[in-house]
């Protein structure tokens, strides 16, 4: 079987990790879990999404373009990468209704319980305390499935067909998702607190698998419409065998082009 058709190895995720680490500079490129979540968000669009659409999205979170002098055998590896990935990915969602997402676990206890991070002391460092402040409030678990929520997510900001959609059970598949990311909203804080009182999760094992479980199922909600086939509507009317052939030839079409 040609490399071309299979998963990538955990070599080759850690390769591709460090390629788009590698990213030309003042671009921010989607980590590997970023990646996964980004991907996977593509796949359930309520459209096909060819690769040129999407994949300069992975290059810059704020939608910056690579420049033109980018090096080419670079980005060669890069695209070839993550195409194997993206079709794993269709495959796996398509055959199987499940996989296996790239989720880089945090240090500490995985199996901890779903609670809330206590309050840390105000950090020094600006960035740094960027970063604690988005994470104030989150559990363990969410902190963990943050960043391969968010590319997610950054595929629907990118391609808002799937949010619009006008369907409770693709709201609630997204709701599902989008608890691991930080409430900004009073909405959306009372979204999070009735999945966690409704539905909550034991331990990380048991939010991969609804996380998966959750993208499995947009999967299914936008089959349909994502391989739907316009009907082609003939403008002109259909040539009868008998009528002038269309090409001017001045013989019958059956005598002509239709004829078979």
């Amino acid at each position: 079987m040609s490399t071309r058709n299979t998963d990538l190895t955990d070599a080759e995720f850690a390769e591709l990790d460090e390629l788009l680490a590698s990213t030309p500079e003042p671009l921010q490129a989607l980590d590997a879990s970023m990646l996964d979540g980004y991907l996977c968000g593509v796949l359930v669009q309520p459209r096909l999404i060819e690769i040129d659409e999407w994949l300069p999205n992975i290059f810059d979170y704020d939608g910056g373009l690579l420049p033109e002098d980018a090096d080419p055998a670079w980005l060669a590896k890069v695209r070839e990468l993550v195409e194997r990935r993206h079709a794993a990915l269709n495959r796996q969602l398509v055959e199987d209704g499940w996989f296996d997402p790239v989720v880089l676990d945090l240090d500490g206890d995985e199996d901890a319980p779903q609670t809330p991070e206590p309050a840390a002391e105000p950090a020094a460092d600006p960035e740094q305390a960027a970063a604690e402040e988005t994470y104030a409030g989150m559990s363990k678990i969410s902190r963990t499935l943050m960043p391969w929520v968010a590319g997610f997510q950054h595929a629907c900001l990118c391609f808002p067909d799937l949010a619009e959609m006008d369907d409770e059970a693709v709201m609630a598949a997204m709701a599902r998702l989008y608890r691991h990311l930080p409430a900004e909203t009073d909405e959306e804080k009372e979204i999070v607190a009735t999945l966690d009182r409704e539905h909550p999760l034991k331990d990380l094992d048991d939010a991969i698998e609804e996380m998966v479980v959750s993208v499995a199922d947009l999967c299914d909600l936008t089959e349909q419409r994502r391989y739907a086939v316009e009907t082609i509507r003939r403008v002109a009317p259909k040539l009868g065998r008998n009528d002038p052939c269309h090409c001017g030839s001045g013989r019958k079409y059956k005598q002509c082009h239709g004829a078979n």
